[in-house]
């Protein structure tokens, strides 16, 4: 049985936000032992590619591609087949990208499973909106009328309407997307940030604790642990803090 720290490790996420693979092994190795998500993005996945999933899922992790795929319909469809066949664990779209295109996703990787029966079905959630996005952006710039929890839950609904396990979003929004799409529906929560923490980026922001109460599923940590003099002891705040709020 594992114990509640093991639990509460395999909720949190941790965002490789690395240029190198070098630089992504050292802290793998610091945080050897401690059996968290790995959650590999655009920056890394982009500098060495497919064969570093593959290592890391050899390492024994899970693995969260997070390359937010937005595009016609069948373009989506072929990623999601191929990331599947990749073996990850969980991968991401965009809401923007509509209800068919989300649908495609899953099609795309339910093809995959056609073809290899030993592969699992991974989670696929779509992203809502960036935390690090305003309700100025949202409104000015991106042309979204309205709230951002009533855009985050439009599009929480939408995704879960295409057959979806679940989204992106911020702590703020979690209990508004369980109420509306149920307690089974994913929520994975960028924008955290443990209490003296920068902001950076962010504008939609808790602490690993608040988050938890929302009722999160995941959440998604990258600098406060990547950037951190002692990236372990950092790692370990985290989940005991998580473990206490949960």
């Amino acid at each position: 049985m594992m114990s509640t720290f093991e639990q509460a490790a395999g909720r949190l996420m941790i965002a490789l936000d690395y240029p190198t693979a070098e630089e992504a092994r050292k802290l793998i190795t610091d945080l050897e032992g401690i059996p968290c998500y790995m959650k590999l993005g655009m920056q890394l996945y982009y500098a060495v590619g497919p064969d570093f999933v593959r290592e890391l899922k050899k390492r024994g992790y899970r693995v969260f591609l997070d390359l937010k795929m937005h595009d016609i319909p069948n373009t989506v469809k072929g990623g999601a087949n191929s990331v599947t066949r990749l073996g990850v664990d969980m991968f991401n779209v965009h809401a923007a990208g509509g209800l068919k295109m989300m649908a495609a996703a899953l099609e795309g990787a339910k093809t995959a499973l056609e073809s290899d029966p030993s592969l699992a079905m991974p989670t696929i959630i779509a992203v809502t909106q960036l935390t690090s996005t305003s309700q100025e952006t949202l409104n000015q710039e991106i042309g979204i009328p309205g709230t951002m929890e009533e855009a985050v839950v439009a599009y929480a609904a939408l995704a879960k309407a295409a057959g979806l396990h679940g989204v992106v979003a911020s702590p703020l929004e979690v209990q508004a997307i369980k109420k509306h799409c149920g307690e089974s529906f994913k929520t994975i929560t960028p924008g955290i940030r443990p209490a003296g923490s920068a902001a950076g980026d962010q504008f939609r922001t808790l602490t690993p604790g608040d988050a938890m109460r929302q009722g999160t599923d995941f959440i998604v940590v990258g600098r406060p642990i990547t950037q951190a003099q002692d990236p372990r002891r950092a790692a370990e705040l985290i989940i005991e803090e998580m473990k206490e709020a949960w």
